[in-house]
């Protein structure tokens, strides 16, 4: 994991959006490393963090974070004790929970306004049945959510639109504003605001054609476990969806599906690794397992102790498996691919 390359990739879109960052570090910083990337990231003073659960929130607080963390999970009263414990930033999109919250006294929460994403948040064209609820000192900032800023199809100008008119129905306006998530943010100044919410670019995910690539982040490696050869026919894993074409060496990694491999990686055909430091790519075969993985080495050796590269480059050199590629294999988006890398993963740093 590179936190040079995170903290490279939060300067871009600091400098195109011309603004502060909210960093997003939900879900474990998208599987790099939660405490790792936020403290990485104070090199380029963001205003603050964005969590998705309280206990996400407290952990930054144990590790020493003293920014703001704002929650974006839709704030219940039975955990608004913890919030106050952990200093934690609601947001609040219903009439009861505003109620809930406001009545602890002038603790800064943030408004979420629903201009199309349709899951949470208050509607932008009922906002007026929350006016006087919000127009309290304590509301800090509103934000919302775009459900296809990648594509540049037009909804995120409707959802900006449709966000605007509803801030202006509150007859104030807070000190912060957002909307951009990392598509937006390297989209147009338009989205910018106060504050912009990157999160995939951070961690090497490009939000799509168009948009400025980010630093690799994520390098993802495994040791050979097991070598053997096979003979014409035989077939390898679960359920014999691989049978050898001819006799070839089959080399085993310790890494599956519980890591983060989806079995569609070996399922598709087109996976691959690159073995060794000189990076010979070596198609995956077979269903990957909950811990094992399966490569064919044809008549090259392999060696117990090799290591072989699923994402990243090999040995330092010019041969590289992209975040991109490794997601297409998976029939995955980036974001998926970066969550679901597991605990058993050691994460380790440069």
């Amino acid at each position: 994991m590179s936190l040079a390359a995170v903290v490279a990739n939060a300067r871009t879109v600091a400098r195109v959006a011309g603004t502060r960052l909210l960093p997003v570090v939900k879900a474990n910083a998208y599987g790099v490393g939660a405490v790792a990337v936020s403290k990485s990231l104070e090199s380029v003073d963001p205003w603050g963090y964005g969590v998705a659960t309280v206990d996400e929130g407290a952990e930054l607080r144990a590790a020493g974070i003293t920014r703001p963390v704002v929650v974006f999970m839709p704030a219940h009263a039975a955990l608004f004790d913890d919030f106050e414990r952990f200093r934690l930033t609601p947001a609040l999109g219903d009439a009861a929970a505003i109620a809930a919250w406001t009545a602890r006294g002038e603790r800064p929460f943030h408004l979420e306004i629903d201009t199309g994403m349709g899951r949470s948040g208050v509607r932008w064209d009922e906002i007026d049945a929350v006016r006087d609820a919000v127009n309290v000192p304590s509301l800090e900032g509103c934000y919302t959510q775009f459900h296809s800023a990648d594509r540049r199809d037009g909804s995120a100008e409707e959802q900006l639109a449709r966000f605007q008119h509803a801030v202006a129905r509150l007859g104030r306006r807070p000190a912060l504003l957002h909307v951009a998530n990392s598509a937006a943010a390297l989209s147009d100044r338009r989205f910018a605001f106060d504050l912009v919410r990157p999160g995939v670019f951070l961690y090497g995910g490009a939000p799509g054609a168009g948009f400025p690539e980010p630093e690799p982040v994520v390098s993802l490696r495994a040791r050979v476990l097991a070598v053997r050869r096979v003979a014409a026919g035989e077939s390898v894993s679960y359920n014999a969806t691989w049978r050898a074409s001819r006799a070839t060496t089959v080399a085993t990694l310790g890494i599956g599906y519980a890591d983060g491999v989806r079995r569609a990686v070996g399922l598709s055909g087109r996976g691959a690794v690159l073995l060794g430091d000189a990076g010979r790519r070596c198609p995956i075969i077979g269903a990957v397992t909950m811990d094992l993985t399966m490569i064919d080495t044809g008549d090259e050796p392999a060696r117990v102790g090799d290591v072989a590269t699923l994402i990243g480059a090999a040995g330092g050199g010019d041969e590289r498996i992209t975040l991109d590629e490794f997601s297409a294999w998976s029939g995955e988006l980036q974001r998926a691919v970066l969550t679901s890398l597991g605990p058993r993963l050691p994460r380790i740093y440069d």
